[in-house]
């Protein structure tokens, strides 16, 4: 598996080595070994998958301690710009947002770290998006940030997604207290 770094230290993009023949393709798609190396101890306690019709924008959501998530993520059909915002208080990188096209042609991985917010938007109909999460959902630990925040100018590379509610009316950037 081929690792790259991001400009965000700990935020990792994670290209597998697909074997494809006339039968189909196989690749390992998470390897315990593989994440120690990069120095992540994590254990995965939780897996999600959604379905979005295209340019359906989900996001910028994270956990707030104890209940904290790293996820591992990736697309299982279709398309997703994915993005992730540095919000731990003492990282140089606080604010900042590094994103990635995943794709079920391309395979990669996401790696978004405890202490990020995390969101896509689908990029082709039927998208299904699946992640790994290293602690479960809890409802009164969940947090947001405003998608089109104007401090965070964040590319997401379309100008009206489909919203929920409260991603429409998430909190902003600025004022923004972090748990982390």
């Amino acid at each position: 598996m081929e690792i790259v770094k991001t400009k965000i230290t700990d935020l990792y993009i994670l290209k597998p080595k697909v074997f494809e023949d006339e039968r189909g393709y196989f690749f390992e798609s998470y390897n315990k070994e593989t994440f120690l190396k990069l120095g992540v101890d994590q254990n995965f306690v939780q897996d999600n998958e959604s379905k979005s019709m295209k340019g359906v924008l989900r996001g910028l959501h994270f956990q707030k301690p104890p209940f904290a998530q790293g996820k591992l993520v990736r697309v299982m059909h279709g398309a997703v710009l994915d993005v992730a915002v540095d919000l731990r208080k003492h990282s140089p990188a606080y604010g900042q947002w590094a994103s990635v096209v995943l794709t079920h042609k391309n395979k990669w991985m996401y790696w978004v770290p405890p202490g990020f917010a995390h969101g896509f938007v689908t990029l082709e109909e039927n998208t299904v998006f699946f992640y790994k999460c290293t602690n479960v959902y809890n409802k009164e630990s969940e947090g947001s940030i405003r998608w089109n925040d104007p401090d965070l100018q964040i590319d997401w590379q379309i100008d009206e997604p489909v919203l929920s509610g409260k991603d429409k009316n998430a909190p902003f950037f600025r004022g923004f207290d972090s748990p982390f």
